[in-house]
């Protein structure tokens, strides 16, 4: 099987995984992480409407660090759009990537910006 091929089933079975188990609802949304190489992108979702309550991406930031760093102060960025909206808690959905570096820095950044999960 092609090396690539069988990359990308893993991932869609690891996604697969964790979205059985996490669903966001109006009080407890799921934030969902997004990562490429370039930018990181955050929503988060109440799915029984199935409609985005906040969102954030990391062209927002407008300073030059690196990207470990950028995914902080973006954690703390959702945290903050999440108060206005009166939100405190949420389901972290990491999606098909691993609990570590940019993914665990959104989430390190959400709970220092007041976030609860």
């Amino acid at each position: 099987m092609d090396k690539n091929k069988f990359k990308n089933e893993q991932a869609a079975r690891r996604h697969g995984r964790v979205r059985v188990k996490i669903s966001g609802t109006a009080e407890r949304p799921r934030l969902s992480v997004f990562r490429s190489n370039r930018g990181m992108y955050l929503q988060l979702i109440d799915d029984n409407q199935g409609k985005t309550l906040v969102s954030a991406a990391s062209r927002e930031i407008k300073e030059n660090v690196k990207k470990t760093e950028l995914s902080f102060k973006l954690g703390k960025l959702i945290a903050e759009k999440a108060k206005k909206q009166k939100i405190e808690a949420i389901a972290f959905d990491r999606g098909s990537y691993k609990y570590h570096g940019r993914v665990k820095a959104v989430a390190d950044g959400a709970r220092e910006g007041g976030l609860k999960f």
